[in-house]
């Protein structure tokens, strides 16, 4: 899979990468809204070009308290994350880190975090996998963290077993698009005690 080139479907309005874009967006401006007021932390996880962060932090008022981590693998996606970091004049705040997402090793430091963006990832591997990611969560996240997440919604539907994994790990639904929409956002807030961050663990790997 050339994950550069599948970026390009961002750029039409009405693909269903750019409606999901939208609704991912406005869920981390709601996310910021209500956050407590101090520092905030955000960690996205297989950012690719970063284009759901980078596009609320430049004009969201909260945005000078956020620090933030985005962890991609492909070095031109991370090149076009690493521009548009500098063009919004964030580059005190949003770090991006060439890397392997998958590892729980690309987190330490910045875990918990406030708002943790697994955005793209439950669509491309194993069932298994996106459970297993979901229980390395409570790594990630602090207690009242957000994690946005985002799956398709071809049959067979994992959708409803998703949120499932997530409320038998400690996190309360916040929100979740309507099945006629054809994709999945779904919004969990984690209400249990952060876990320590495991050393050298994978979290899941893509199948394509």
């Amino acid at each position: 899979m050339d994950w550069h080139a599948w970026h390009g479907d961002y750029d039409d309005a009405d693909s269903y990468l750019a409606r999901r874009l939208r609704i991912v967006r406005e869920w981390i401006g709601l996310t910021l809204d209500v956050a407590p007021p101090g520092p905030l932390r955000v960690v996205s996880l297989c950012a690719g070009q970063g284009r759901d962060l980078l596009g609320v932090l430049p004009d969201h008022p909260r945005g000078s308290d956020v620090t933030a981590r985005l962890v991609e693998l492909d070095p031109r996606n991370v090149g076009e994350a690493r521009r548009g970091v500098a063009e919004a004049g964030l580059g005190e705040h949003v770090e991006v880190v060439e890397g392997d997402a998958a590892l729980t090793d690309r987190y330490a430091g910045m875990v918990p975090a406030d708002l943790v963006l697994a955005c793209g990832i439950f669509g491309n591997v194993t069932d298994a996998d996106v459970e297993r990611t979901i229980g390395f969560l409570p790594q990630l996240c602090a207690r009242g963290g957000t994690v946005i997440w985002t799956r398709h919604r071809g049959e067979p539907d994992l959708v409803p077993h998703v949120c499932r994994w997530f409320e038998e790990r400690g996190f309360e639904r916040v929100w979740l698009t309507e099945p006629e929409r054809g994709f999945g956002v779904g919004v969990h807030r984690f209400t249990g005690e952060p876990e320590e961050l495991a050393a050298g663990a994978r979290m899941f790997t893509f199948l394509v």
